[in-house]
């Protein structure tokens, strides 16, 4: 049997041989292939924490259209850069009947997952008003989009939301704004890692700050429809889920199809650009473009440079997963409330041996169970829990990384399987007993 805890040597010499000088101040990749060469020296199988990846099969009604699209032979032909129309036509009515937004089709177009439609954003956005040249983040939040930023040498602003809810949000976003510097701001609800959901009034204030100041709101919807407090998933009726564009004309959604309908691997997703925002006209962006309209820079000057359009078949794919949701033929949110039933189990391993959730409540009501949570023990800090806990074969990332001022470490119950709950608990136990509480 693998020893438990593991070695400090070793973790230190697989760390060396990754280049990594601290693992709790790590990337999420770098933390997930430090934990794959940890696993081969040792043999122990980590509960691996770390990474968003769906722990769930992919949609088979996605799956079944993309075989079918590559079978007609669309592989040969190089896919139109706005997008195809299925896919256009399945998205504007997708934010119509789980958003309540109205939306036209051509400011609906498919991206290389949001990862690219967060660089796109940020790359244009910053270049269409000479005077706007800075991001807003809205922290905690997901830690590759300010690396996004560094690589493009985009200025960053950044707090953490926690102690700025409900009306405080609004003086807060008031001190930010004022300069009149901010192109665009960026924030995700629910929200990594904390999970926590901003309420209609808040988004009110959001998009009301960003009417002010000529800001744009890019609203990240990685976990859409994954607040599972609520019942959004019939389509066309309400509850529908919240949105800062009920609030604002600027605004970009960015709609990941890789965990609500589990299609990671084909890097999918929808950039949903308000019609207003769309067509603005931006004569600062002819420094960089041949188009001034703010959706055709968009589209045929940044997305162009950066991939020639997104892949025919996955397309395919996701206008066939979107059709489904919207003729309510395909129910894909029950699918994924396996999240929320193992982060209600994995919650209660954790409190039940000394440790506590960090970022628990969200405006007074508990924060709910779904694809993250946060948690600490007494006495650790996030860099230093983290570290301790990969010799006792449990991996995940410090909040440290994530804009979070508060210390603690993010945990993704996707890839944990159920089985490994029994290993789960006794490394816990384990980690209680040899950490004991005064």
């Amino acid at each position: 049997m693998p020893q438990i805890p593991i070695a400090k040597e070793t973790i230190d010499k697989v760390a060396a041989a990754n280049h990594i000088a601290n693992p709790g101040r790590a990337s999420i990749r770098e933390v997930r292939k430090m934990i794959q060469d940890v696993e081969k020296e040792t043999g122990v199988r980590f509960v691996k924490m770390e990474m968003g990846i769906p722990g769930i099969p992919a949609a088979q009604v996605g799956v079944q259209a993309q075989i079918e699209a590559l079978k007609s032979g669309i592989a040969s032909i190089y896919p139109e850069i706005y997008g195809t129309a299925d896919f256009k036509k399945e998205a504007s009515r997708f934010v119509k009947n789980f958003l309540d937004i109205d939306v036209p089709e051509e400011c609906c177009v498919p991206t290389v997952g949001s990862m690219q439609a967060g660089f796109a954003s940020f790359l244009t956005l910053t270049r269409y008003d000479a005077k706007k040249t800075k991001v807003l983040f809205i922290d905690p939040g997901f830690p590759v989009q300010k690396q996004q930023c560094r690589v493009l040498g985009i200025p960053m602003k950044t707090f953490d939301v926690y102690e700025y809810r409900g009306e405080k949000l609004r003086e807060k976003l008031e001190e930010e704004l004022k300069d009149g510097d901010v192109a665009c701001l960026i924030f995700s609800s629910p929200n990594n890692p904390a999970w926590f959901c901003f309420t209609e009034y808040e988004l009110q204030i959001i998009g009301e700050m960003a009417n002010k100041y000529g800001v744009v709101v890019l609203e990240d919807d990685a976990y859409f429809l994954m607040d599972f407090r609520k019942d959004y998933s019939v389509p066309g009726q309400a509850p529908f889920q919240p949105t800062v564009a009920k609030y604002t004309d600027n605004y970009v959604l960015m709609i990941s199809g890789s965990k609500s309908f589990s299609y990671a691997g084909e890097r999918i997703a929808m950039m949903i650009c308000s019609p207003a925002l769309f067509n603005k006209e931006c004569p600062d962006l002819g420094r960089f473009y041949s188009q001034t309209q703010l959706g055709r820079a968009l589209i045929f000057g940044t997305l162009y440079c950066l991939s020639s359009g997104t892949a025919h078949s996955v397309q395919y794919a996701m206008a066939a997963m979107l059709k489904g949701a919207n003729d309510g033929t395909y129910n894909f949110v029950k699918d994924i409330k396996d999240y929320g039933e193992k982060a209600s189990v994995m919650k209660k391993l954790f409190t039940d041996n000394g440790f506590y959730i960090v970022y628990d409540k969200d405006m007074g009501e508990d924060i709910g169970d779904g694809f993250y949570f946060t948690f600490c023990y007494p006495g650790f800090g996030g860099v230093d829990l983290l570290n301790e806990l990969i010799r006792y074969g449990i991996s995940a990332i410090s909040l440290d990384i994530t804009g979070s001022l508060r210390e603690g470490i993010r945990a993704c119950v996707a890839l944990v399987q159920r089985d490994q709950f029994p290993d789960l608990k006794e490394r816990l136990e384990k980690f209680h007993a040899d950490h004991p509480l005064k």
